[in-house]
């Protein structure tokens, strides 16, 4: 009985790996998850401002007239709907729906559709 030893790398490079379509949105769904969590204050500081007196309203109206933060905004805007989306898509796989290879390639590649087709459309509203 021979044992053939396999050849394993000595360190990964992070360059080399071809990273498969669920993987990459699986990175980007905890991307969007971690954006989302650090800009909870600065929404919340623009949902102040937005509830407050007229000058307080007229505050938010000047901040939301700088391109700059209708980007950032946009960028929110995205981060949310990939992550809702890869969040309904990681549910059906809980559930065992689409956990074959064909299926989990197509659900990934709808999350990234989906989720960029509603930020233009919502973001034609922002902007």
């Amino acid at each position: 009985m021979s044992t053939k030893i396999k050849q394993r790398p000595k360190y990964l490079s992070l360059t080399e790996i071809r990273l498969p379509l669920p993987g990459f949105v699986s990175i980007l769904h905890r991307i969007s998850g971690a954006g989302l969590f650090l800009m909870l204050p600065v929404l919340i500081y623009l949902l102040q401002l937005s509830l407050g007196s007229s000058q307080d309203f007229e505050t938010f109206r000047a901040y939301l007239a700088h391109p700059l933060l209708k980007l950032i905004l946009l960028g929110l805007l995205w981060a949310f709907l990939h992550h809702f989306c890869m969040g309904i898509r990681i549910l059906l796989l809980d559930l065992h729906i689409g956990i074959e290879l064909p299926a989990a390639r197509s659900s990934a590649r709808a999350v990234l559709v989906v989720s960029l087709l509603l930020t233009a459309l919502l973001g034609m509203k922002l902007w």
